[in-house]
């Protein structure tokens, strides 16, 4: 795969196979809601989520709830997404210990909703 410029906007270099001829593709964004469950609340896991989520280049948003669980909501590339998914059912923030993590709504949106996290 090929490293896209960050100046790209609307399209995307892709390789084919390995005789590296590039086609043009258009750009795809994804957003997916979540709920994350376990000991989530009272360990900043808002704060690490918002940082991951600014280190990663997506948008959203993220809250606690009143049954102590923390739901949210990550826009971008799908690529980036997978990675912001991977880190909320596996990482969290440091004191946190994560049971599950539910994912719904994940679509293809045509823009991000969101400026920042």
């Amino acid at each position: 795969f090929v490293k896209t410029p960050p100046w790209r906007d609307a399209f995307c270099m892709e390789t084919n196979d390995s005789k590296n001829r590039f086609t043009m593709s258009t750009a795809r964004l994804h957003s997916v809601d979540y709920e994350i469950f376990g000991d989530v609340q009272g360990v900043f896991f808002r704060k690490y989520t918002e940082e991951q989520g600014r280190k990663l280049g997506v948008v959203g948003w993220v809250k606690n709830t009143p049954k102590g669980t923390v739901v949210g909501q990550v826009q971008g590339s799908p690529e980036k997404v997978a990675i912001m998914k991977n880190w909320l059912r596996n990482v969290g923030s440091p004191m946190s210990q994560i049971d599950e993590a539910r994912f719904s709504n994940e679509k293809e949106v045509p823009s991000l909703e969101f400026t920042n996290f």
